[in-house]
This record gives C-alpha cells, structure tokens and sequence, in this order.
C-alpha cells in the first residue's frame, strides 16, 4: 500500500456522525453559551472551532474562508 500524506483532507467524508448526535452537541453548545455568557469551560464561542468540527464531521464540508466560517457559525445558532 502506498504511503500517503495525511492532510486536513484526509477521510473527508458525509456522514461520519448522525444528524441527531449533530444537533444534540450543537444545542449543548447553544445551552453552555446562554448559561456562561458566551462560552463554555473550552473557551469563548466566537473563537471555537467546535461547531465547525461538528459540521465537517456531519456535513463532509471542510469550513476555511472566514466569510465562509461566519455564515456556518450562524447557520449553526439557528438550530
């Protein structure tokens, strides 16, 4: 087997988490948030990544531009 170079790319896939796991780690986000004042024991949720984690995870897309981390991180607060 080949030795390949492992990137941010590697196993990119759809699907590696199920919708419902997806949006009940998203609302516990959303729920430490409002409890905290904008952040968990993790840090502050203007600055994490965990929703863009989650997202590449479920969704297969991996986030980088920052207009493009933005508008996912606001689609995510909608859920």
């Amino acid at each position: 087997m080949p030795n390949k170079k492992l990137s941010r790319e590697t196993g990119l896939k759809k699907s590696v988490i199920k919708k419902e796991v997806f949006e009940r780690e998203i609302a516990m986000c959303k729920k430490l948030s409002k409890e905290n004042n904008g952040g968990c024991k993790w840090g502050k949720c203007k600055d994490c990544g965990v929703p863009l984690l989650l997202h590449k995870l479920y969704k297969g897309e991996l986030i980088e531009g920052e207009n493009e981390i933005k508008k996912i991180k606001k689609d995510i607060s909608k859920i």
